[in-house]
């Protein structure tokens, strides 16, 4: 009971940390992460292990669907250099130089537990610095970079750490097994994420209850990582292919009565999990503090110290460097023109890039995983320094970088970049079109009028903003709220459904077909797709009453 009243009053306490941070425009983890430490240092709190087991499938499992799900195939292959560069280089970088030092300062820890110690704080957390990113409009280009090298980094970072902790364990690592393995893991799990995707769309679209949607969605995204494990594929790489593939289809499948509640049920379940993560490593960092005294604790704080240094340094080298270097390269060609690296990054870009290097949920739960010793396994080495190592970096780097971020950026004086939105106009003046024509192409109802006329006022302002025109004008009727005559509505409330139903599909059609073709990104997909979501549901909505209003008449 105890555990449970501290988790209450923490999941509480989070939430108005959340609110805090939004107001300062500060990334909320850094707040629970200092709530985090000191939950630690509160007398008469209960400790709590948790099986490391399932620490990465409950907290790593939903993090990474979430963020594939939103990922832009497009927007990534144009950046597939840069993102490249991060999710492989740099992170091969920071597991070197964390082991390097991690070893000099403790020179007994092996080296591969060393190595899972790199690989536990190589892969940066991009929700909390787009967090604060979106709030200042930087240029969309490093929202992609940060959020695609996110995805990926989490993949690479966790096979190698699955290799260190498996090496640390066993005590055997053989590169010549150690290749094909990888070959087999990635092919079967690439293959797995691609048949398991359409089968589970294929039960969502027969789903008609949303709190059953919602709760097999859930399901699904552990069972995929399950499954995974159980064949001893990559549960990382099954789950990115499963959410990627899914999130193409999903759109024409799930109805907006669905895909609105389910958006807001997991943003609260992500939020929640990066709470409980926290709190989870505050309750062992408890039980740490308490076993822990002396000359032995001062060299765990020694040893955090140094890796988070180690870490931030390796980052900004590593973006430093790839940037200067492909910048050089963009200045010149064979033929004496210049030409566009794709990796080019500004100085500015590439200070803010490499400054955007806050560890997360990622971390903590793959420390949280690490094996505890308990049954006939050996403890893993050095496993509470490890841990408090891993929340230090998680700490420092959430507390110093994440809060000067914000006046990083103001600094740097960024260009806003309008890519998105340009995208946004031209999606909605695309969608209206087909809206209109689909209802003139209706029986000649009067309904089909009413909604014809709906929809010419509101492509009529679209367009006028996308011709950078203001949309006021007077005596025109809110298309939402307008009174254009309901007498000579028909009373077949069938046929009403009908031309809605005909415009809405034509609209969702348009849409699907602007993002296939590569005319508009994911981020402005689901922008007018939450949008047309409404829109539909308020259509829903008037159809309703007027069919009650047509019912008692």
């Amino acid at each position: 009971m105890a555990v449970f009243e501290v988790v209450i009053a923490l999941l509480l306490g989070g939430a108005a940390l959340a609110a805090l941070a939004r107001r300062w425009g500060a990334p909320y983890p850094a707040l629970v992460a200092l709530a985090g430490a000191a939950l630690a240092l509160i007398p008469g709190v209960p400790t709590l292990v948790l099986d490391p087991e399932l620490a990465l499938a409950l907290f790593v499992a939903p993090v990474l669907v979430d963020a594939a799900f939103d990922a832009s195939p497009r927007d990534m292959r144009a950046n597939w250099k840069a993102i490249t560069s991060l999710a492989l280089g740099a992170v091969v970088l920071t597991i070197a130089v964390v082991a390097i030092v991690a070893r000099l300062l403790v020179p007994d820890l092996p080296w591969a537990a060393a190595i899972a110690l790199g690989a536990l704080v190589a892969p940066p957390d991009a929700a909390a610095a787009t967090a604060v990113l979106r709030q200042l409009r930087p240029p969309q280009r490093l929202l992609v970079i940060l959020e695609g090298e996110s995805m990926f980094n989490d993949a690479s970072a966790l096979i190698v750490y699955r290799l260190a902790v498996g090496a640390t364990v066993t005590g055997i690592l053989s590169g010549w097994s150690v290749l094909p393995t990888l070959l087999v893991v990635t092919v079967g799990s690439v293959l797995l994420g691609a048949i398991i995707s359409p089968l589970t769309l294929l039960i969502n679209e027969r789903i008609k209850d949303v709190s059953t949607a919602v709760i097999f969605q859930f399901c699904t995204t552990f069972g995929v990582w399950i499954l995974a494990e159980r064949l001893h594929l990559s549960g990382i790489i099954t789950s990115v292919v499963f959410a990627m593939l899914a999130s193409r289809r999903a759109p024409a499948i799930l109805p907006a009565r669905i895909r609105i509640p389910a958006w807001a049920v997991w943003e609260v379940a992500v939020f929640v999990l990066n709470i409980l993560a926290f709190i989870l490593v505050g309750f062992q960092l408890k039980s740490i503090s308490e076993r822990v005294t002396g000359v032995t604790r001062e060299r765990y704080v020694v040893v955090a110290a140094a890796v988070c240094v180690a870490t931030i340094l390796a980052r900004i080298v590593w973006v430093t460097g790839a940037a200067t270097i492909s910048r050089w390269r963009s200045a010149r060609s064979r033929d004496g023109k210049a030409r566009r690296d794709t990796v080019d990054l500004t100085g500015r870009a590439a200070a803010v890039m490499g400054w955007c290097g806050m560890r997360g949920t990622v971390t903590l739960a793959a420390a949280l995983a690490l094996p505890t010793g308990g049954g006939d396994g050996a403890p893993f080495p050095y496993r509470d320094l490890i841990l408090v190592t891993a929340f230090g970096v998680v700490l420092g780097t959430l507390v110093l970088q994440g809060l000067t971020l914000r006046p990083l950026m103001l600094r740097l004086h960024l260009e806003e970049d309008d890519s998105v939105d340009r995208e946004v106009r031209l999606a909605r003046v695309e969608t209206l079109r087909s809206a209109v024509e689909a209802a003139g192409s209706c029986p000649g109802a009067e309904t089909a009028e009413l909604v014809r006329h709906r929809y010419q006022l509101e492509l009529r302002r679209a367009e006028e903003e996308v011709a950078g025109v203001s949309a006021r004008s007077e005596g025109t009727a809110s298309p939402a709220t307008g009174e254009p005559s309901t007498d000579g509505a028909m009373d077949d409330a069938d046929a009403d459904a009908a031309v809605v139903r005909a415009a809405t599909d034509a609209q969702r059609k348009r849409l699907l077909a602007l993002r296939s073709d590569g005319t508009i990104g994911d981020a402005a997909f689901q922008r007018v797709q939450e949008e047309l979501d409404w829109a539909e549901l308020d259509w829903a909505q008037l159809l309703r009453a007027g069919a009650a209003t047509d019912g008692s008449a």
